[in-house]
């Protein structure tokens, strides 16, 4: 008996289409639509009491489409959620949704999950074929509601997540950028002065025939390196930071040295730690509690966590697992996870209540991060500003003192 290989539905290809045309009372009406075919736009408008005059396409979704953020796919399963609880059919909620995303990206990418879903496809399947912007909770979820038939809670369940981990990413960030940000602007201002205003006073001081202070000596020194080599620097820099990320990209083995590195950083690495830790129990926690089996969920939670030691941390803890052991134990054997953190998951094994302690080791160490980047911030402040006051000021003394001494001469 032969057997039948399902394919694929094939990828409808779709287009920016610039129409005009007369609404109701003669009015004139004009504006964008994306489909695949002129039929569609024109069936579209039409449907919408439009007399349709003319109907161009743009092009294809290219530039000037606006990127897609995680913000708007968590807004999108918000959307869908409230469609299918409100008893709207699949396709129906997929076009009222599309149609209200203002972002033409995000409505193209909604056009083709319901395009997918109309030749056959299940809603997981649809968004399988996007891993890009849907990763494989999103996929996992969606594929358990239908099952299950909550759909519209699961995808609930999905937009919540969605949003404590970009707010988790968020407070990391600002960690990371407000130091990274003000040592630049540091540094760039030092190296404005030592490039542009030292020079200008270093030709006013070949006038003195005088020997100059050895603090005016060693800045004119390094104003003299600056000028000669600054752009040497701008471009180590810039090579330095795109070999770290081809190497990280490339090289399996050198990301997780750099990862493993991150984490021993003062301060900084410990936030990135509970960070990770906050990120593995959140996504354990809303995969389990959706009831996807606890290895497949391991498997999710170790390409959520973020960082590549947490990453083969996971993926250890799901080998243990599926042997036989009990979370808890298996994550303390990796011996990467905090006491406190094991300690709370094995009293919700022991509870079997294991979702409902995970987040609450997440909501745990999501504060805790809040708080160290709060700390990290004032502190940062007031030895920023010493810095820049010993560098700044260091090269105005260094600059005036010829002037105070000649001063005293005279």
């Amino acid at each position: 008996m032969a057997t039948r290989t399902m394919r694929a539905p094939e990828k409808i290809k779709l287009y920016r289409w610039r129409w005009s045309g007369k609404g109701p009372n003669g009015r004139k009406v004009s504006g964008e639509i994306i489909a695949a075919r002129k039929a569609e736009v024109e069936k579209e408008l039409t449907g919408q009491n439009i007399v349709v005059k003319t109907v161009r396409r743009k092009g294809g979704l290219g530039g000037g489409m606006g990127k897609i953020k995680p913000r708007d796919i968590m807004l999108f399963a918000r959307q869908m959620a409230t469609m299918i609880r409100a008893g709207v059919p699949m396709l129906q909620a997929f076009q009222v949704v599309a149609e209200s995303l203002k972002k033409p990206a995000m409505s193209a990418l909604v056009q083709e999950l319901m395009n997918d879903v109309a030749a056959g496809s299940s809603f997981s399947e649809a968004l399988k074929r996007h891993p890009q912007h849907f990763d494989r909770l999103f996929a996992n979820l969606v594929e358990a509601g239908e099952q299950s038939g909550s759909l519209d809670r699961m995808l609930e369940r999905v937009a919540a997540y969605k949003e404590k981990i970009e707010s988790l990413k968020g407070r990391v960030k600002k960690a990371l950028w407000y130091p990274a940000a003000v040592i630049a602007v540091g540094f760039g201002v030092t190296a404005l002065l030592l490039i542009k205003v030292v020079p200008q006073f270093e030709s006013l001081f070949h006038g003195f025939g005088a020997e100059l202070p050895a603090m005016t000596r060693m800045t004119i020194a390094m104003s003299e390196f600056a000028q000669q080599y600054w752009w040497w620097a701008v471009l180590g820099l810039a090579a330095f930071i795109f070999f770290i990320r081809a190497g990280m990209k490339r090289s399996e083995a050198f990301a997780y040295r750099m990862h493993a590195l991150s984490l021993k950083i003062p301060v900084i690495g410990d936030i990135l730690d509970k960070s990770c830790v906050a990120r593995y129990s959140r996504t354990l926690a809303t995969t389990f509690g959706a009831g996807v089996p606890l290895v497949e969920a391991l498997t999710t939670a170790a390409g959520a966590s973020g960082n590549k030691v947490y990453e083969r941390a996971v993926e250890q803890i799901r080998e243990d697992v599926s042997s036989g052991q009990q979370l808890h134990f298996a994550m303390r054997l990796t011996e990467q996870f905090p006491p406190l953190a094991v300690q709370m998951v094995g009293i919700g094994e022991e509870a079997g209540s294991l979702d409902a302690m995970l987040n609450r080791v997440a909501d745990y160490y999501e504060e805790e991060v809040d708080n160290k980047v709060d700390t990290l911030t004032s502190l940062l402040e007031p030895f920023i500003i010493v810095v820049l006051g010993v560098l700044v000021g260091g090269l105005v003394i260094s600059m005036y003192l010829p002037i105070f001494e000649l001063g005293s001469v005279i």
